[in-house]
């Protein structure tokens, strides 16, 4: 299943994951003002989920992402490559993307991943089912024991600091904070492998 997955991956083109990745995140938005206007009982009450201006958007949203991402890095230079294949797709999302594009896809799945998950179903719900159901829309973490234990408790983390602050605002920074650096880490990859191969061929072609 695992190599399925990867195979279907490696053969969308640029157009077709992009598309396959914003329709995503429009079908997340559309359940979302669905659900939020059968549950809220006001369209004040949906404001008051975003609470600006907000210090935890610092202490907490931007503390809390950089922790994130520094423990994945830490953890991504001492563990196997393989703990985190996800099949190619975080890569094939972000390696060829400029700083602004993966910025705005950053944005604009935090946006529309935290107002779902936190902002709607957990409001409503809970923390523990909607942790729960952010891990299982990660579906490509399920053919990985790591990474759904590592999305898992990312997804509760989250959820947790969203519980405590009562703030989606710094839930949405958090994420979007924890998707730009890792994009941004991936892409600086991509052309150090890049610049690598084209200075082994130039060498490779003068002797």
């Amino acid at each position: 299943m695992k190599k399925r997955y990867a195979d279907i991956i490696k053969e969308l083109t640029d157009k077709e994951l992009l598309f396959h990745l914003y329709l995503t995140q429009v079908l997340l938005l559309s359940i979302s003002l669905i659900l939020s206007f059968i549950l809220f009982n006001s369209f004040e009450e949906f404001q008051d989920l975003f609470v600006f201006p907000d210090k935890n958007i610092l202490v907490f949203g931007v503390a809390a992402g950089a922790a994130v991402v520094l423990i994945d890095l830490v953890l991504m230079k001492n563990l196997p490559h393989e703990m985190y294949d996800d099949g190619g797709l975080n890569e094939k999302i972000f390696q060829t993307r400029n700083f602004l594009h993966i910025a705005f896809i950053a944005a604009v799945v935090a946006f529309s991943e935290e107002l779902l998950f936190r902002g709607v179903i957990q409001t409503h719900f809970g923390l523990v089912f909607s942790s729960i159901i952010f891990a299982l829309v990660h579906y490509r973490y399920l053919f990985n024991w790591f990474l759904f234990v590592n999305i898992i408790t990312l997804s509760f983390f989250i959820g947790y600091i969203y519980h405590i602050t009562n703030n989606l605002l710094v839930t949405i920074v958090m994420h979007f904070l924890i998707d730009f650096l890792l994009g941004v880490l991936i892409r600086k990859r991509y052309l150090k492998r890049t610049k690598r191969k084209v200075e082994e061929e130039s060498v490779f072609n003068k002797n």
